[in-house]
């Protein structure tokens, strides 16, 4: 055998426990995640509020595109990008991957590299005055002593416990990357809520207006009929009240279209009164798309991002079980080093400078007052705790489309009932002024009238806005609000991370 052999022998060494490793890292404790099936979460095959149809989903991915109000697109658009809350989803995302990645790497060995430099100066001479010589045999002197060496540190995942952890951190990374997308969806859809606010808002301010001139009209008549004896002032002073009470409703109004302004604007991250030249002229409620692809009940279950968020935290729970469980087994460490010694940097070179050690470590716990099955009882705690908010969140999201499916029908109904009705209120006042002018009437029908008026065409108003709300609660339901595009970058930048 060579003189190197003994050096490089210890190498050999590793190989039985490498092996040993190697095939005990086949094995894996703890319970494998199996995702709940449609029928165990209590899925039903249609809606009771709507026919299913077969949509693919995507219809609702952007489905404020279908509204046909390009300032609703734009306010939408911008507050993906700008939104704190979308910021912050980020931010929580780019969290996870980087556990995800630590997790990562926990399975692989740890190596460090080191190099130092020893100077030693040598007194001349020893205790009791006896000379103490140096390297030379002089008196006196110094040494140096160079040292270049790596130390390598490894746990091999034995019964996968870290293995389990990364499964863990791959699941919490895809929770995050649907909150950011539920963040999206809420976000779509309060941007569009507050517009449809504030849309209506001003839609009641001309109501108001419109209803305030007629009413100062009737007041002017009022008037002129007292001071020609035809009248007592008692009318005028019922026609100056009702007009005062319509004025006064304004402010409020306007607050209402203040407040949807300054709401709209901190959704965009922007400061309160940035949208007020924006929203300055007067639209109408966005316009409601018919008909509306919804899809079947089991969509929910991949098109709604709280619901994959989680499905996604219920299967990083399971993991965990396996990786508290690990605990439970012995653990093997391997640690070793190689390194080169000598008094000169030229000496380094040789082979005679090389030291090498390695140290394999089995460690099995004996007794820990039942911390490791307490830990593995609380994480299976966790995973019961996680599989029942699944189905919560699963049944909140079927209520959801249902409440909607409801309300939009209802809603719809309501405001065709609302347009007949104020045709008739206008004819009603029209006929009673023309009676009260006559002397056929008294009145007391041209208050009434007007007052009913006012009353239908603001409940009216309401109304198609609250069907204009009851679609934007529908998408949201059906987790409309993040494009799918921008999800496959979002996945693309996961697997290459």
């Amino acid at each position: 055998m060579s003189p190197a052999a003994p050096r490089t022998a210890w190498v050999f060494r590793l190989v039985p426990l490498g092996c040993a490793a190697c095939v005990a890292g086949c094995v894996l404790v703890g319970p494998n995640y199996v995702a709940p099936t449609a029928s165990e979460l209590n899925v039903p095959s249609s809606w009771q509020g709507a026919s299913s149809t077969s949509g693919t989903g995507l219809e609702v991915a952007d489905w404020w595109q279908h509204l046909g109000d390009a300032l609703l697109t734009r306010l939408i658009t911008e507050a993906m990008h700008a939104s704190p809350d979308v910021q912050s989803a980020r931010a929580k995302l780019r969290q996870a991957r980087a556990q995800r990645r630590l997790a990562f790497g926990n399975l692989w060995p740890t190596i460090q590299g080191s190099s130092s430099v020893q100077h030693t100066e040598i007194s001349q001479s020893g205790v009791g005055g006896a000379q103490n010589p140096g390297p030379s045999g002089a008196g006196g002197g110094s040494q140096d002593l160079y040292d270049v060496g790596f130390d390598a540190s490894w746990e091999p995942d034995i019964v996968g416990g870290q293995r389990r952890a990364l499964e863990a951190a791959r699941a919490a990374e895809e929770a995050s990357a649907a909150t950011l997308r539920q963040t999206q969806v809420t976000l779509a859809a309060e941007v569009a809520r507050n517009y449809v606010d504030a849309r209506s808002a001003q839609a009641r301010i001309v109501i108001a207006r419109a209803n305030l001139a007629s009413q100062s009209e009737t007041l002017a008549l009022t008037e002129w009929r007292v001071q020609a004896g035809l009248t007592s002032s008692l009318d005028a002073e019922q026609a100056r009240t009702n007009v005062e009470q319509v004025r006064a409703a304004i402010p409020v109004l306007e607050t209402s279209l203040a407040e949807a302004e300054h709401r709209l604007a901190v959704l965009l991250g922007l400061a309160p009164a940035a949208l007020h030249d924006d929203l300055a002229t007067a639209a109408p409620i966005p316009h409601v798309p018919e008909p509306l692809t919804i899809g079947i009940p089991a969509d929910i279950l991949r098109q709604r991002p709280d619901v994959a968020a989680a499905e996604r935290t219920l299967a990083a729970a399971t993991a965990r079980i396996g990786e508290a469980a690990a605990a439970r087994y012995p653990s093997l460490t391997l640690s070793g080093s190689v390194g080169l010694e000598a008094m000169t940097l030229g000496a380094l070179t040789n082979g005679s400078s090389l030291a090498a050690s390695v140290l394999g470590k089995l460690a099995q716990t004996v007794f820990d007052g039942g911390r490791i099955r307490a830990q593995v009882d609380i994480q299976n705690a966790a995973q019961e705790q996680s599989l029942a908010n699944y189905k919560a969140t699963v049944l909140g999201a079927l209520e959801d489309v249902e409440n909607a499916l409801v309300s939009i029908a209802n809603s719809h109904a309501r405001a065709t009932a609302l347009t007949s009705a104020v045709e008739s209120a206008r004819n009603a006042a029209l006929l009673a002024r023309y009676r009260y002018t006559s002397g056929l009437s008294d009145f007391q029908t041209v208050l009434d009238t007007e007052r009913t008026v006012l009353t239908v065409e603001e409940t009216l108003q309401g109304a198609e806005a609250d069907n204009t709300t009851a679609v934007i609660q529908l998408y949201k339901a059906l987790g409309g609000g993040w494009v799918p595009a921008e999800a496959l970058t979002e996945a693309n930048t996961v697997s290459k991370s």
